[in-house]
């Protein structure tokens, strides 16, 4: 294969998301996340008149500045920097290039905004609103195996704080009734055990029994769908979700599975729980990402302050 062909900018890229995938278990979502953001990069060089084997610190540099000046968010920027100084050290330690011209290059200063939360009051709205009319047998059969999913959706995304993908994607087998806990296989293929409260194991019987009435009992996924991944898609979810919201009441742009797992995480905190604990039950592998909800605890604790020491008000 000639070297100007095996060194192009579309085969490093390949061969450095093969390498996330092989080597560090990076989920298909993220490998098109990067794959789409090291494209625009080979686009941008390629405007240049260079390319990846060949930019400079400054050709970076400058792509990461033209950036700016289409308006990308400095969370989008801070993205792509991470995605392409991946790339390099990729290529450095494989001997691709002698030098890594990402190296010294820094990011556009940002914030870690506070994460949308729903009030507990909310989540009642919100879950009571689900419930409305599930027992209504005046209702066609696909009405309610369609409202019974969405309250079964709701009642485990609350009561698990799992991401909306790893939601969507759970086996049938997770619905046992036998079972007192998941086991969710999350990013990068790792599994971990979260806990089911009684709500949610209802709201899957319940569910189950409708399914297995509309002939869906030996299905593979718990929230089959007709569509290529065989389950229900993150965005059918969300669309719900937020038609749901409206009919309770509450402004549909504020309430998203996201959101819903922010409101479980944070309500934890609320009622006692320690950010260790959170971060084991959100799947967190750094407990960085965890402390994002560090505003919960401060809050607690200046209530605290104001409830219980001796000369609060003086």
């Amino acid at each position: 294969m000639p070297a100007r062909v095996q060194n192009s900018s579309e085969r490093l890229i390949d061969l450095f998301l093969d390498m996330l995938s092989a080597e560090r278990g990076a989920a298909a979502n993220t490998i098109e996340a990067y794959r789409r953001d090291l494209a625009d990069l080979a686009t941008a060089l390629a405007a240049f008149d260079t390319t990846i084997l060949a930019a400079t610190a400054e050709d970076l540099r400058n792509h990461l500045m033209g950036l700016t000046r289409r308006g990308l968010a400095p969370s989008s920027q801070g993205r792509r920097l991470s995605a392409l100084r991946q790339l390099y050290r990729f290529l450095y330690a494989e001997g691709y290039r002698r030098d890594d011209p990402a190296a010294a290059l820094s990011g556009p200063k940002r914030q870690r905004p506070l994460p949308k939360v729903l009030s507990v009051a909310d989540v009642e709205r919100l879950l009571a609103a689900a419930r409305e009319g599930l027992k209504d047998e005046q209702r066609s059969p696909t009405d309610r195996l369609r409202r019974t999913r969405l309250n079964c959706l709701l009642e485990v995304l609350y009561a698990t704080g799992l991401r909306v993908s790893e939601l969507i994607a759970l086996p049938s087998s997770a619905a046992r009734q036998d079972a007192h806990m998941l086991m969710v296989r999350g990013k990068g293929g790792k599994e971990r055990l979260v806990p089911l409260n009684g709500a949610a194991k209802i709201a899957m019987a319940d569910y189950l029994a409708l399914r297995q009435s509309a002939g869906l009992a030996a299905a593979r996924w718990l929230f089959p769908s007709f569509g290529e991944s065989g389950h229900l898609s993150r965005q059918h979810f969300a669309r719900e979700l937020k038609a749901l919201a409206a009919a309770a009441g509450i402004q549909a742009e504020n309430v998203s599975p996201h959101v819903l797992r922010h409101a479980f995480a944070s309500h934890l905190l609320q009622n006692g729980a320690d950010l260790r604990s959170v971060q084991t039950l959100l799947g967190h592998a750094d407990i960085s990402t965890t402390q994002v909800y560090t505003h919960v605890l401060e809050e607690r604790l200046k209530s605290l302050v104001r409830d219980l020491h001796p000369l609060a008000d003086e």
